[in-house]
């Protein structure tokens, strides 16, 4: 019986944690081949992919993981939609190889890993923490 408890105990505690790389509902993140930035499709987008070279248009809304402070929305007042060159390095690595093959209208939740974000110093001024974790979601606007 003791051991029926204890089997029972450790599932129950297996089953409530939580891995960095899952959200609430449990749901995985997908892996970026040859990258640590991982990624989950939160509204799947139709038509055109982004691909190398082409000029996007987003939102996107940064968080720091390791606060859960935001520090960059394009959606807050006085903001506007942000563009850049896909793939080419314009933009922080996890962000760069995060947004390829998404379509028009999908939105996506990225978590990038330092090294593939703003480094192991962080961005002070942004409030991005030495060794900080980003959480973007970002929406396709726009594909050129």
């Amino acid at each position: 019986m003791l051991n029926r408890v204890l089997l029972l105990a450790a599932i129950c505690a297996i089953s409530t944690v939580r891995c960095e790389d899952e959200d609430v509902a449990g749901e995985e993140f997908l892996a970026i081949k040859g990258h640590a930035t991982t990624y989950k499709i939160i509204k799947e987008g139709s038509g055109k992919v982004v691909e190398k070279n082409n000029k996007v248009t987003v939102h996107a809304t940064g968080i720091v993981q390791n606060t859960g402070k935001k520090f960059w929305s394009t959606k807050d007042k006085g903001q506007q939609p942000f563009s850049y060159t896909a793939g080419v390095g314009g933009v922080i690595t996890g962000w760069d190889q995060g947004c390829l093959g998404m379509k028009i209208g999908e939105v996506r939740k990225l978590i990038i890993p330092a090294h593939e974000g703003y480094g192991e110093n962080g961005f002070p001024a942004w409030g991005i923490p030495k060794g900080g974790i980003l959480d973007f979601e970002i929406e396709i606007l726009k594909i050129n």
